[in-house]
């Protein structure tokens, strides 16, 4: 499960893009809390310490407390926007949730067991499709990622989501179909190869 981060904000008086620049020249990055059917709170945080949150590899999907005002907010990110030229950090939407309200998240995959694989150790190729997959999940429950094993599969097998056993408390948002998540292909030597032998073999015939 996703630790919790922490970060302490100022609220902003003023908004607008004339306001945005001045916070941000000041080695901050304009933010807003919205949601849980409270009113939009206008924030601002440190750059330093939110870049640190951002470099942690799962800033997405992980629950955010932010401290402001004297409170502790409890947060989950939903939008950062960065500079086109820099990649800066330019702002930060933040979603109020409940220490249980259910959240979608988009969780990472890590793929295990490729020495099981025989496909692989035949020279196929694992062909990712989704690289993370959308849960819904408690968000005490959030997980860091969505573990698949690629033990015994053979060169043209599929992984769908419905062979993917998700982590505790969480379900797939997709729900209308079964979809893919990876494949194992032949790299273009086997299958030219292949195609030389079907070639051959009809001559034959």
């Amino acid at each position: 499960m996703s630790d919790t981060l922490n970060l302490s904000a100022e609220t902003r008086e003023r908004a607008g893009k004339g306001a945005s620049r001045a916070v941000r020249r000041e080695g901050r990055v304009p933010a807003v809390i919205y949601g849980n059917k409270q009113e939009p709170l206008s924030i601002h945080v440190e750059e330093k310490a939110l870049v640190k949150a951002l470099s942690t590899g799962h800033f997405m999907n992980t629950v955010i407390m932010i401290e402001a005002n004297g409170q502790q907010i409890r947060t989950l990110p939903k939008d950062v926007q960065f500079h086109p030229v820099t990649d800066r950090p330019q702002h930060v939407d933040f979603l109020r949730i409940g220490e249980h309200t259910t959240v979608h998240v988009n969780v990472p995959v890590v793929f295990t067991d490729e020495a099981d694989a025989p496909g692989i150790k035949r020279g196929g190729v694992l062909n990712i499709v989704q690289h993370d997959i959308e849960l819904v999940v408690d968000a005490a429950l959030i997980p860091d990622e969505v573990k698949i094993s690629l033990k015994g599969l053979e060169v043209g097998e599929s992984i769908h989501i419905s062979n993917v056993t998700l982590p505790r408390g969480s379900k797939a948002a997709i729900t209308d179909r079964d979809f893919t998540i990876a494949t194992i292909v032949a790299p273009s030597a086997l299958k030219s190869q292949e195609g030389d032998n079907e070639t051959a073999e009809a001559a034959g015939e």
